[in-house]
């Protein structure tokens, strides 16, 4: 699974962002690189850094909302 060894980092040092909740986190296989306030700046520096290899840029929230996404897009809408 792609970014497996960098969610898990996220999840592993996530008490330790608690005071940058809204920030983004950019993450590279087990290291957290930075923290950043901007989305686009967080990617720019993984890119500077990293250029097209894997790295997480994730907002960092103390209670993650959940999305669910379903694969049955030719049904109707039930709402």
């Amino acid at each position: 699974m792609a970014l497996e060894t960098e969610l898990a980092t996220y999840k592993r040092v996530l008490h330790q962002l608690r005071g940058d909740e809204g920030k983004f986190a950019l993450i590279h296989d087990q290291d957290l690189i930075g923290v950043f306030g901007t989305y686009e700046d967080a990617l720019n520096e993984g890119y500077k850094q990293f250029g097209l290899e894997v790295f997480l840029v994730k907002k960092i929230e103390a209670c993650e909302q959940v999305q669910f996404v379903s694969r049955l897009f030719d049904q109707p809408c039930h709402t």
